[in-house]
């Protein structure tokens, strides 16, 4: 693999992976479980508050909100409100399937973030063990 001797990356605070696209935040139990703990709100009420039902035919998944020029609800001028409890989704960023799928596509995400190729070195292990824990995360649910 390209990546076999590891990759650098550090996030650089530019905000480019929460903010100016449109997208999806799927969550799962567990990110909704820490996110609403982080807020000392209930379960159901982090979800009325703070997330939208996504349509899949039989059953919805939960996806964070976004404003309405499509930055994540939780992106402040300070940065990730709830940074300490973020998302797998985002802890995982940028060793995402799509992104690691070739030396190309890596390279293709770091003209977009600035973190591809700064920082520390990320090892091979670390790379797979992010890829894994967001190859098929237990996603929250709604049947219909």
């Amino acid at each position: 693999m390209f990546y076999d001797k590891g990759l650098k990356f550090e996030c650089q605070m530019c905000r480019y992976c929460c903010s100016s696209e449109p997208g999806y935040v799927y969550l799962t139990k567990d990110d909704i479980e820490k996110a609403s703990k982080h807020f000392g709100i209930d379960f159901d009420s982090f979800i009325k508050t703070y997330c939208r039902l996504v349509d899949f035919g039989p059953y919805f998944l939960v996806s964070l909100q976004e404003t309405p020029d499509y930055d994540c609800i939780f992106l402040s001028s300070k940065g990730c409100a709830i940074y300490d409890a973020r998302p797998l989704q985002c802890r995982t960023y940028p060793f995402w399937k799509n992104v690691m799928e070739s030396e190309e596509s890596w390279k293709r995400e770091g003209e977009s973030c600035p973190g591809i190729g700064k920082g520390r070195i990320v090892s091979k292990r670390e790379i797979e063990k992010r890829l894994k824990d967001n190859e098929m995360p237990p996603y929250m649910i709604i049947k219909k």
